[in-house]
C-alpha cells in the first residue's frame, strides 16, 4: 500500500509527524531519502517531539554520525546522518548493526551512502519538495526488493 503525507507548511509539521508515526506502526528502521534542504532534520525533529524527546536535545548528527535521544518512556531513539560517510566500513566502525538490531527507533538521513548495509525491513521514505514549498512524504508498506 502506498502512503503519502503532505506538509503544506511548517505549521503542519507536528500533525504530519504524528500521522507518520501512526501510519508506520511498529516499524523501527526508517530511511529518509531527500535532496539537501528538503527538511529531513526538520521532520526528524518533529517526529522526536511527538515521541516526547526534548526539542533542545535534537540536532543534526552530521559530524557525530549518530545521536541518541530518549522518548517520554525513556526508550532510545537513534538519529543518523550518513552524509559524510564515504565508505560503508565507516558505518561499520560506529557499530551500525548494534544500533539497527537494538529494537529502538532508528531515523536515518542520507541512507543512500550505506544502502547496501540496510536490512530488508528498512522503511524507505521519500521527501519531495514542490515549487510552492509543500513537502510530500511517501512510502510503501512492502519490503524493499
Amino acid at each position: 500500500m502506498k502512503h503519502e503525507i503532505r506538509i503544506p507548511s511548517l505549521e503542519g509539521i507536528d500533525q504530519a509527524a504524528a500521522q507518520f508515526l501512526h501510519e508506520i506502526g511498529d516499524r523501527k528502521l526508517i530511511a529518509f531519502h531527500a535532496p539537501m534542504g528538503a527538511g529531513k532534520t526538520t521532520f526528524t525533529t518533529a517526529v522526536c517531539r511527538c515521541l516526547g524527546v526534548r526539542e533542545d536535545a535534537v540536532s543534526s548528527p552530521t559530524f557525530a554520525i549518530v545521536n541518541e535521544y530518549r522518548d517520554r518512556q525513556g526508550e532510545s531513539v537513534f538519529h543518523f546522518d550518513f552524509y559524510r560517510i564515504t565508505n560503508p566500513a565507516e558505518a561499520m566502525d560506529i557499530g551500525l548493526y548494534d544500533y539497527l538490531d537494538s529494537g529502538c527507533l532508528c531515523l536515518m538521513e542520507w541512507p543512500e551512502n550505506i544502502e547496501g548495509l540496510l536490512p530488508e525491513e528498512t522503511l524507505l521514505v521519500d521527501i519531495r519538495v514542490a515549487e510552492d514549498g509543500t513537502r510530500t512524504l511517501s512510502w510503501e508498506d512492502d519490503i524493499r526488493p
